[in-house]
């Protein structure tokens, strides 16, 4: 008989997964992981007992996190992703030919090393690329102490309780700024608005502080139950506004064959529903 995984990871609301089989359950210095396959996703990764990934829907979450910012900065050459040790926003940013250097970095090396074993498919083949520099630190301690710049800067992290929380802080977001190219584009997971609101208005009151354009975009991806979810924005330039046909030509000469990302959901990502809008701080 088949066991069900259940995540509480809010106070009120619980999801499960029917498990049919476990490939990989131990503990590193850092946290718990955990494989499993559900009929309906695939592989599954958790964290300290909180879905991270799946095999079924991770496109949208990384084509989210990725081709948004990429297209819209229009000529991103060096791209820094904080976390990702799955290998799967490592594997979208690699797909723009255009990108010259990717530097990962993941606190991790357990979950880098298990997911090339147990979790290849969404890695698939990211961290044999040339272009990517895998670097296993704290984030927040990289940030604040690197000297390189970066045109995009993703933040792919886990919630803000343990090992991810310090990536959610004024100090982080502002050392990420730091090592931003002129127009370059800071993009973070900011949860589900419907069930971790704090979580959002707290990026976005940093973000506000710092960044001449800050925002946030959507996308629904069925593994984070609840509703959409958020993906925070900030940048000192102009890319949020750039004309579906800048995008669909970005879109074009970059010969992606996404699942999920189109140049028209982009733009309608930044479409945001008014209960999202009253999370925003003024």
């Amino acid at each position: 008989m088949s066991d069900w995984f259940r995540e509480d990871l809010h106070p009120h609301y619980a999801q499960s997964h029917k498990v049919e089989e476990v490939y990989y359950d131990s503990k590193t210095e850092h946290q718990r992981l955990r494989v499993f396959r559900s009929g309906t996703f695939g592989r599954i990764l958790t964290l300290d007992g909180v879905v991270q990934t799946t095999e079924g829907d991770n496109f949208i979450y990384h084509e989210m996190l990725t081709h948004v910012p990429i297209l819209a900065h229009g000529n991103a050459k060096r791209v820094l992703i904080i976390g990702g040790g799955d290998g799967g926003m490592a594997r979208e940013v690699l797909k723009h030919s255009a990108v010259e250097h990717v530097t990962m970095v993941e606190i991790d090396a357990g979950v880098v090393d298990f997911s090339k074993e147990y979790l290849p498919e969404l890695s698939q083949g990211a961290f044999e690329d040339p272009r990517l520099n895998l670097v296993i630190n704290d984030g927040a301690l990289f940030m604040k102490e690197t000297d390189d710049t970066f045109d995009v800067i993703i933040v792919d992290s886990t919630d803000p309780i343990g090992p991810g929380e310090v990536l959610f802080t004024d100090t982080f977001y502002g050392h990420a700024k730091r090592a931003l190219t002129d127009g370059g584009i800071l993009v973070t997971q900011n949860g589900v608005p419907f069930m971790q609101g704090d979580e959002l208005t707290n990026t976005m009151r940093a973000f506000k502080a710092l960044f001449a354009d800050a925002s946030c975009y959507l996308a629904t991806v069925p593994t984070y139950a609840g509703g959409p979810m958020a993906f925070g924005w900030g940048t000192d330039g102009e890319a949020r506004h750039v004309s579906v046909e800048v995008l669909q030509a970005r879109f074009a000469a970059a010969g992606l064959t996404p699942d999920y990302y189109t140049p028209e959901v982009h733009k309608g990502a930044f479409a945001l529903p008014g209960y999202v809008l009253t999370l925003m701080p003024e």
